[in-house]
């Protein structure tokens, strides 16, 4: 691989993509129609062929029922499948951890700069578990979301890797702090136009820094991945629902299967996990824009909705949480699949402005924060300051935990209304309107017809909502809701149509239809 020069603009080391550039998953085993089920074992893809279309479900290994059914039962700190880490945190299982996120302050990273680079992160990881320690942590989760040049050189990645892990084994050696390492290589795919998504030397390498950073003992692997940001990106622009649900229940979910599948190989080989992906290019992009005001808030907020489809697949393939925290359809994904989630909000501000600060901490497993970088502040280098904030976002509320369920589900009372009728992105994530979404994705028969119902679903919440007075849609964006359900309603009944009337739509110079299984 050749050495990309590459300096970290502030745009490029926060949690919303741009059009150009991110930082940075239809099909698993049934699950119990109960609101707490055991932990099930995950079906196995090691038999999945990676040159098979991986776009339609079959009934072999899709959610058929829910895992929460009773609103009240999604919430924080409790999943009805907890995951158990190496170090004994049990993530789901009764307490908020804080996961900490952070990147580099603006410099190059090169070969000439590695040395810096290296002294960064000893930095980072030292400051934080310091100062976890001093507050007492229950435990940490540490997110290591890799740049561009160390997935293109995966030795890089993989030693900053090694870095960070003996950072956290000496935290726990001395002091007793239990610790976990997600590993999210960014996905490099979109490097090259139009990009290769099954193939060639950007995806061999994120592959192998996957590959490297599990066998260093990195536990969790995620991703935010790209796959139909190729035609996504201009129907966001376009506030065109046709082209978002070909990007992300077409193209999307068909990635998903196949980029999951390999990384749920690599999972395997090392005794690691899948963790789990994110919409961060899709919703969260559709998020900002509406910040905005480029689009309609309520275009966004079904965009959410249908995201939750595209993102779902990956949990289909075996990954089994905590979901990435950039992932505000989440809610949706634990109702589903009863795994852990981990979610940001008023924390991540430090990489993007939300409607959803309070609401996104009413059903996460980890509390996070989004990328932020090692700056110096007043108290101290920022990473270590967001985990005291993090920290005590997570202390108030196992507090509420431990005063049991009533005082548990006042605090997200709380945490929901403070946000939810002030907008509609915010409306579609409240426990109710997420099951809602959540069950018409898993009536739905295929992805397709998932992201149709999703999409259906949140515009009738919404529409509702307004009516009865429980949310504030500006007068401008109401007739959005009118001409969004009827372009749904007029989407052809089979994905194979579909795909023709779209093929015949989109410029198809864009992506590589092989490489996606259609043509």
């Amino acid at each position: 691989m050749p050495i990309r020069d590459s300096p970290i603009p502030i745009a490029a080391t926060g949690g919303v993509p741009s059009s150009n550039m991110m930082h940075k998953a239809d099909t698993a085993r049934p699950n119990p129609a109960t609101s707490n089920p055991e932990p099930e074992t995950q079906p196995s893809a090691n038999a999945a062929n990676p040159t098979s279309d991986f776009g339609l479900r079959t009934s072999d290994f899709r959610f058929q029922r829910l895992a929460i059914s009773n609103p009240a039962d999604l919430r924080f700190g409790v999943s009805p499948k907890p995951l158990t880490t190496r170090d004994g945190l049990t993530i789901g299982g009764g307490l908020v951890y804080p996961e900490i996120n952070f990147t580099l302050p603006p410099m190059f990273v090169n070969e000439s700069t590695m040395p810096e680079v290296r002294t960064q992160y000893q930095q980072i990881i030292t400051g934080a578990l310091h100062r976890a320690v001093e507050l007492e942590a229950p435990g940490l989760v540490v997110e290591f979301e890799t740049l561009p040049p160390m997935t293109e050189n995966p030795a890089w990645g993989i030693e900053l890797t090694r870095i960070l892990l003996e950072g956290m084994a000496e935290a726990k050696a001395k002091h007793g702090l239990k610790s976990v390492l997600r590993i999210t290589p960014n996905d490099t795919r979109e490097m090259v136009r139009p990009p290769r998504m099954r193939s060639g030397p950007l995806y061999e390498a994120m592959m192998a820094t996957f590959d490297g950073c599990a066998g260093a003992g990195a536990e969790l692997l995620s991703i935010e991945s790209v796959g139909g940001k190729e035609v996504h990106d201009e129907a966001l622009m376009m506030g065109d629902l046709r082209g978002v649900i070909f990007g992300l229940c077409v193209l999307g979910v068909r990635d998903m299967h196949f980029l999951w599948t390999e990384l749920d190989r690599i999972a395997r080989k090392h005794g690691v996990h899948c963790a789990g992906d994110t919409a961060c290019g899709f919703g969260n992009t559709a998020m900002v824009l509406a910040e905005q005001k480029m689009i309609p808030r309520v275009f966004a907020a079904v965009v959410r909705a249908v995201s939750a489809v595209r993102t779902l697949a990956c949990y289909e393939c075996g990954a089994v949480g905590p979901g990435k925290d950039c992932g505000y359809e989440n809610p949706i994904l634990k109702a589903i699949t009863g795994f852990p989630m981990a979610m940001e909000g008023k924390t991540a501000a430090c990489a993007h402005f939300s409607p959803l600060g309070n609401i996104a901490a009413a059903t996460c497993d980890t509390w996070s924060n989004e990328s932020v970088q090692n700056v110096k502040l007043l108290a101290g280098m920022a990473p270590t300051c967001y985990v005291e904030q993090l920290i005590y976002d997570c202390r108030l509320m196992n507090e509420a935990l431990a005063d049991g369920r009533d005082a548990a589900l006042l605090y997200r009372k709380w945490m929901i209304s403070s946000d939810a009728s002030r907008d509609p992105q915010a409306y579609v994530l409240t426990p109710d309107s997420a099951i809602a979404i959540a069950q018409a994705i898993v009536s739905a028969p295929t992805t397709y017809d998932a992201g149709k119902a999703a999409a259906l679903t949140a515009i009738r919440l919404l529409r509702d909502a307004h009516r009865d007075g429980a949310l504030k849609i500006h007068p401008r964006e109401v007739p959005w809701l009118d001409r969004l359900q009827k372009t749904v309603e007029a989407l052809p009944a089979k994905e194979t149509e579909f795909i023709s009337e779209m093929m015949a739509e989109v410029d198809t110079t864009k992506f590589v239809a092989a490489d996606y299984g259609i043509g």
